[in-house]
């Protein structure tokens, strides 16, 4: 599909990928309008510990281990999707800890992998290709650098959609020639775009705890991530299937005994349990592209991922449309790929 350059482009979602694509879209010249009722970072994506991590998620994540190169493609997009922007990108060492059978399975592991490492006297592994960034923080900057190009938000939701008619939950029904879905879980029943039926809700919950560390390498053990801040945040549950934003310490507490087990002190430290529900596909990629519905072009179903591939998604969404080619990633992620399986 083409689209004109006064196209007036509408997207729903305002979590990393509907920010990221706004501001893509924006620096491509279109007119773009994000639609959120929620409150700014009040989504999953503010509800992370801004991972960009392709090592750490192949090694420890076996719906990832697939898709390294993709993975690290995205993470190299970021310094200069963010070249002048308030964003600070971490790089610091990643130490994975724990006791030795356990660091051998992982050795077995990051060997087949390819990935690089070295060993410490202490016996922990480290991997020296992970970044990360302040996922609230970053949030933020990407809205102020969106809205300076122009980019309006609107505190409403998208319940309906034909091009040249998009209806908000208000009642309104306002001109847009294009939609963006970038909703992440909130739709996946299929109604504004028959893809998303291909999409499961995740649960996921993460500690903060305080005093924690404040700077450093993060740490990896068996089943649990500390990733250093003030807060630090211990993380994170995936709970499949689940789609509730209940606190559950009873599911948490496993997460936080992991982590005192690696740093004793973090015993003294106060817990307050964050919750976010994210979406996933069958392969753990998002869906990108143009939906079978007219004038809806997707970006949603991060899973785990989210902030690592949000400028990877976003430099996806402008080239569908801006009529450029999307290249090997656009097939990777094509938003129906799926739909076979759906009409079964």
């Amino acid at each position: 599909m083409r689209t004109e350059s006064g196209a007036r482009i509408a997207v729903a979602g305002a979590g990393v990928f509907g920010l990221a694509s706004a501001l893509a879209l924006a620096r491509a010249g279109l007119a773009v309008t994000v639609f959120d009722p929620a409150r700014p970072g009040d989504n999953a994506s503010g509800v992370a510990a801004g991972m960009l991590a392709p090592a750490s998620e192949a090694l420890f994540d076996a719906t990832s281990t697939p898709h390294l190169a993709l993975l690290r493609r995205a993470r190299d997009l970021w310094p200069t999707f963010v070249e002048g922007l308030d964003v600070e990108i971490l790089q610091a060492d990643v130490r994975i800890e724990g006791e030795a059978d356990w660091l051998c399975q992982i050795d077995a592991r990051r060997q087949v992998l390819g990935l690089p490492q070295r060993r410490e006297p202490d016996g922990a592994l480290i991997l020296n290709e992970d970044w990360r960034l302040d996922a609230c923080s970053t949030l933020a900057a990407l809205r102020t650098a969106a809205s300076a190009l122009g980019v309006v938000f609107e505190a409403a939701s998208v319940t309906h959609f034909e091009p040249g008619a998009l209806t908000l939950s208000d009642g309104r029904v306002e001109g847009f020639d294009v939609l963006v879905l970038a909703t992440g879980a909130s739709q996946r029943d299929g109604a504004l775009a028959p893809e998303t039926a291909s999409l499961a809700p995740i649960k996921g919950q993460i500690l903060q705890l305080d005093p924690g560390q404040a700077a450093g390498s993060v740490v990896r053990g068996s089943g649990v991530y500390l990733c250093p801040g003030a807060p630090m945040k211990v993380g994170a549950t995936m709970e499949f299937g689940r789609d509730d934003l209940s606190p559950d310490p009873a599911i948490t507490n496993p997460l936080l005994q992991a982590a005192i087990a690696l740093r004793p002190a973090l015993a003294k430290a106060t817990v307050a349990i964050e919750v976010g529900v994210r979406a996933s596909t069958p392969d753990g990629l998002p869906l990108v592209g143009w939906s079978a519905r007219a004038g809806i072009l997707l970006a949603v179903g991060a899973r785990r991922n989210g902030w690592l591939l949000a400028p990877l998604v976003a430099g996806l969404v402008a080239a569908y449309l801006t009529d450029k080619d999307p290249g090997q990633d656009g097939a990777q992620l094509d938003a129906r790929r799926f739909d076979q399986e759906l009409e079964a």
